[in-house]
């Protein structure tokens, strides 16, 4: 398989992790933080479950377009959690004082 869809699969890991905490707390009704929302820096919850369904439709087309995907390869297992585990660590550090509010 061709490098680029290895930084692929890991850029789409990311997307999909970041959507993940967006489309829950959106489907869950609460307000969340988004890039693009005004003020106080929540979003509503509509834009969130907005926002995750967006990150997902990326990862999908990434993984869909870009390279087949084979999960129970080497190569293909440790680019997603690779992906996943750098996003999600990101992620823990930026939401993090969120939750001391």
């Amino acid at each position: 398989m061709p490098w680029i869809a290895y930084i692929a699969h890991f850029i789409a890991a990311a997307f999909l992790t970041n959507g993940v905490p967006h489309f829950v707390n959106g489907v869950s009704g609460r307000p969340f933080r988004i890039p693009f929302a005004q003020g106080a820096k929540l979003g509503s919850p509509t834009a969130n479950a907005v926002w995750g369904w967006a990150n997902f439709l990326i990862a999908f087309l990434l993984f869909a377009n870009v390279g087949p995907l084979y999960i129970g390869t080497p190569g293909d297992t440790i680019f997603v959690a690779a992906g996943m585990l750098v996003t999600g660590i990101l992620l823990a550090r930026i939401f993090e004082g969120d939750a001391r509010m």
